[in-house]
């Protein structure tokens, strides 16, 4: 068992999901509370209880195969906030700011996904 607290891509998904949370969230129109913004929260925070549920896996393997699941949403979560910006919700200085925490969540997650399946860095 993993101590999913201790590791710098659950943390920096972490910061990552309070920051969509207090950034985009609060912004977006009524109109799109049970579509995009349902969409964003839940593929957000599918993130790090990707994560959470990997580490209680007894294999690499298996803990691999949830932080692929983890690098899905951070796609998800990428596509989302580039179409929330790109409708004109929120503004470029906030989606430039989330679109480096995701890619830096995701630089993250594949590094150590190659690093358990033993591939080159």
């Amino acid at each position: 068992m993993r101590d999913y607290k201790k590791l710098d891509f659950w943390k920096r998904s972490h910061l990552l999901t309070k920051q969509v949370y207090a950034d985009v969230l609060p912004i977006m129109p009524n109109e799109e509370r049970f579509a995009l913004t349902n969409q964003l929260r839940r593929s957000t925070y599918s993130i790090p209880l990707n994560i959470v549920e990997g580490c209680g896996k007894n294999t690499d393997k298996d803990f691999a195969h949830y932080l692929d699941n983890a690098l899905g949403s951070a796609h998800e979560v990428e596509y989302t906030c580039y179409l929330i910006y790109d409708l004109g919700f929120i503004p470029k200085e906030i989606y430039d700011k989330i679109h480096t925490a995701i890619n830096e969540v995701k630089a993250m997650l594949i590094g150590f996904i190659k690093f358990l399946r033993g591939e080159n860095l």
